[in-house]
């Protein structure tokens, strides 16, 4: 694989088994199958964050940890990581406590808001616990260590 390649291969790669895994995990905690869980955001582990130390490791990896790539990659990485374990993750809670806001007033009030921004379905898992973003950064870490310590 060529050094050029490695970072971006890196990345995606640790980013879809990220997505391959969602559906397995979420049988393992429910029981349940739902192969839908492969297109979705949120959810354990973090593709986001897999992504992004992916790609951050396979530069630290090509420059000794001591590239402008690797240093700006770092910042990237921590900065979508705290997005998705903060800002997402808290978008999703109030998603939810909204739902529940207007469903408590069409029960206390015994009406229907009719307005259809009350019916508009709105995903309500955005973001990830820590857990989740903890498991997406080993999956990163582990596939550009796998991709950069096995390649041919």
């Amino acid at each position: 694989m060529s050094s050029n390649l490695y970072p971006i291969i890196s990345a995606v790669v640790a980013n879809l088994l990220a997505q391959l895994l969602k559906p397995f995990f979420y049988y393992l905690r429910t029981g349940e199958k739902d192969l839908s869980f492969i297109f979705e955001s949120g959810g354990f582990p973090s593709s986001h964050t897999s992504l992004v130390v992916g790609l951050t490791m396979a530069y630290g990896y090509l420059s000794n940890f001591q590239s402008q790539f690797f240093f700006i990659s770092l910042v990237f990485s921590l900065t979508v990581i705290y997005d998705a374990a903060n800002v997402r993750y808290y978008a999703g809670q109030n998603i939810k406590m909204t739902k529940q806001l207007i469903q408590d007033i069409e029960v206390l009030t015994q009406t229907t808001l009719e307005n259809p921004v009350y019916r508009e379905k709105i995903k309500e898992v955005l973001g990830h616990k820590w857990v989740e973003v903890i498991g997406g950064f080993l999956l990163g870490f582990i596939t550009a260590s796998i991709l950069y310590f096995f390649q041919g």
